[in-house]
């Protein structure tokens, strides 16, 4: 199959893969160790034709499409230093995709809205900036239609055929995310546990585990007092579709002590 690009006429000529990125809080713009990894790992994948980003910090239902036609930007932050709010990322909307999630979704009796005033949190613009700078890639954000496992797995299936259509699925969050443990020293042992145990599951794409994540996974509630940061991992996961995929993690690691998991995932 051969698809082409939108924005630079390129052709992609094989499946697209469905990512999971560890996304950074406004602060990861300044960190150039991990800005070069996201965008090392960008520049590995296919071309994209447009891209599908599900954040951890937008929730409503019905599942929800985002801007369309000029995409703005959301700073759903507060406290920091004013710089991160004059950031920009003029990429082009995603209307076709935009249609096309939108009949993905009724086929499978799924609720689909539209925010046409909604722009791009920093879940998803951030990770963004270092991975496609010249915000050239047209992009649409889907809200999470709120947080039950099954759901959000499900609405994955349904967005996976956009993997032959040239979308690169993009899940945004955190696999831990534990603000009380921010800046303090060393990694924890419920961090390392939980990262652990989620490589593992990943790696064995053991599904009924990770949707399940809160009764099979150690220190689970330690590692995510609220777990929006993990659901858009589901939605990732989902997004696969029937093939078993290769797994990888492109970037690993801790930050601001062992508060974050810093793990992404790329399925191939």
């Amino acid at each position: 199959m051969t698809i082409r690009s939108e924005t630079e006429g390129a052709t992609i000529s094989r499946r697209m893969p469905v990512i999971f990125a560890a996304h950074g809080a406004p602060v990861l713009l300044d960190d150039a160790s991990w800005m070069d990894e996201l965008a090392t790992w960008a520049k590995a994948l296919p071309r994209p034709k447009s891209v599908l980003v599900i954040s951890a910090h937008w929730d409503a239902r019905p599942a929800t499409l985002g801007a369309t036609r000029e995409v703005p930007l959301v700073y759903d932050f507060y406290g920091f230093p004013e710089r991160f709010y004059q950031t920009r990322y003029a990429s082009p909307g995603a209307p076709e995709l935009a249609g096309r999630v939108r009949d993905l979704l009724k086929q499978k009796g799924l609720g689909v809205a539209d925010d046409p005033k909604r722009g791009l949190d920093h879940g998803a613009y951030v990770p963004l900036v270092a991975m496609y700078p010249e915000a050239d890639v047209p992009v649409l954000q889907l809200s999470m239609p709120g947080l039950h496992p099954q759901a959000l797995f499900e609405l994955g299936r349904a967005l996976a055929p956009l993997r032959d259509e040239g979308v690169l699925v993009f899940g945004s969050g955190f696999l831990t995310h534990n603000m009380r443990y921010a800046f303090r020293p060393g990694v924890p042992d419920w961090a390392r546990e939980f990262d652990h145990w989620a490589e593992g599951a990943l790696a064995k794409f053991d599904i009924d585990s990770l949707v399940d994540f809160q009764a099979r996974a150690p220190a689970a509630r330690t590692a995510l007092p609220t777990w929006e940061h993990y659901a858009p991992l589901l939605v990732a996961a989902g997004a696969v579709g029937d093939a078993r995929p290769e797994i990888s993690f492109p970037i690993t690691g801790f930050w601001l002590g062992g508060a974050f998991t810093r793990r992404s995932v790329q399925f191939t």
